[in-house]
């Protein structure tokens, strides 16, 4: 096993962020699982990382679980680690550059001088869709993917509202809203989607006990009640979760590139 030499990961004067993946602890990057084993400091999202990946962290770690805490609590934290020479690892679910916060946290960390570097992590998106068992894109179906979430008690542009983003149809990953999910389906048909559409909903993807609920916009509602799930959840719409689609013109035995002519 090849670990990255730790004055490649921690700089002086910097702060780690790093995505801890969807829940599997065998899905952390290598460099995310390296910077865990090198760091002084970790603070992590308790309430979404899986903690089983905090194994890898040294017996003199220290680890804050900033479920608890304010941004101020948190920045002040990383700060201080820093200025007093430790390696200090901020620890996000998934990939931290979706719903991660990351930004005020940067902008709060610049303001002192301190630095940030980022290590991505695997989505809940693709995790979700691995476990489906689907690609969301599918030649003449779907060629882009929507990430977002429904507007709750963290508001959304009005240009951004789930019926506007619908009237494309074509897969959308959506985060953070399978509380509403009566709503969310009567505003993904509104917006153009037929009530046959596939939805997957993604309970917890890859932990232990993850739930994988399908449908179409016109059950789906019934079928998620059903089983409970009301957080944690990542929904897939669109008509690609059908596998249904045109073939792809890259390995047609026809179609010439630069690494085949085509017959």
């Amino acid at each position: 096993m090849i670990a990255t030499p730790e004055n490649e990961l921690y700089k002086p004067g910097t702060v780690l962020l790093a995505g801890a993946g969807p829940g599997a602890v065998d899905l952390l990057t290598l460099r995310c699982r390296d910077a865990i084993v090198a760091a002084d400091v970790i603070v992590y999202a308790g309430s979404l990382v899986n903690p089983a990946v905090l194994d890898y962290a040294g017996s003199d770690c220290v680890i804050y679980d900033s479920a608890g805490m304010t941004l101020k609590e948190i920045v002040t934290v990383m700060i201080a680690g820093v200025r007093e020479g430790k390696k200090v690892l901020r620890l996000h679910t998934g990939d931290p550059a979706m719903y991660g916060a990351i930004s005020e946290q940067i902008n709060a960390l610049q303001e002192a001088g301190i630095d940030c570097e980022i290590i991505p992590g695997v989505s809940s998106v693709f995790a979700a869709a691995a476990r489906v068992g689907v690609e969301l894109t599918l030649p003449e179906v779907s060629q882009s993917v929507i990430l977002t979430r429904r507007a709750g008690r963290t508001p959304v542009p009005e240009r951004e509202a789930i019926v506007d983003l619908a009237r494309h149809r074509t897969t959308m990953a959506i985060f953070l809203s399978v509380a509403a999910l009566s709503d969310l389906v009567g505003e993904l048909l509104e917006g153009g989607y037929p009530d046959t559409t596939p939805v997957a909903v993604v309970y917890r993807a890859t932990w232990p006990d993850e739930k994988i609920v399908a449908g179409t916009l016109a059950d789906i509602a019934r079928r998620v009640a059903k089983s409970a799930i009301d957080r944690q959840a990542m929904i897939l719409v669109g008509e690609a979760l059908s596998r249904q689609g045109a073939l792809s013109r890259l390995y047609a035995g026809e179609f010439s590139h630069g690494y085949r002519v085509g017959k």
